[in-house]
């Protein structure tokens, strides 16, 4: 089995732009890889590249698990870790967006959360 390729330029621009957009300032990306299972009926896993930043209180991660194949996951702490609902992109814009639509909108609701708690 080949190894994934990495990040290229171009993949890590797309990152970067949707990330500062959404933060209005620059956000440093880190290069990572990240030891995944890619198939949940076998249990060897796969060195993916992934690229890694933090922003706000959550860590962000979007690995490629294959050539033009991406999986976007946030986490706040090893137990409280979230994905978008969907397993695989095949359009890395449709995965950062969508990673960083969720993560707002898990971000609102959990400060809806804090806020009704604090009335009562």
């Amino acid at each position: 089995m080949n190894p994934i390729p990495d990040f290229n330029d171009t993949e890590v621009w797309t990152i970067r732009v949707a990330v500062n957009e959404r933060y209005g300032k620059p956000v440093d990306l880190q290069l990572a890889d990240a030891e995944l299972r890619l198939d949940p009926a076998v249990v060897a896993l796969t060195s993916c590249p992934t690229v890694f930043w933090s922003e706000r209180g959550a860590s962000f991660v979007i690995s490629k698990v294959g050539e033009g194949r991406y999986r976007g996951q946030f986490f706040y702490s090893v137990s409280e870790q979230y994905g978008t609902g969907r397993d695989i992109y095949d359009d890395l814009t449709e995965c950062v967006t969508t990673l960083l639509q969720v993560q707002s909108d898990h971000e609102r609701d959990r400060l809806m959360s804090q806020g009704n708690s604090l009335k009562n």
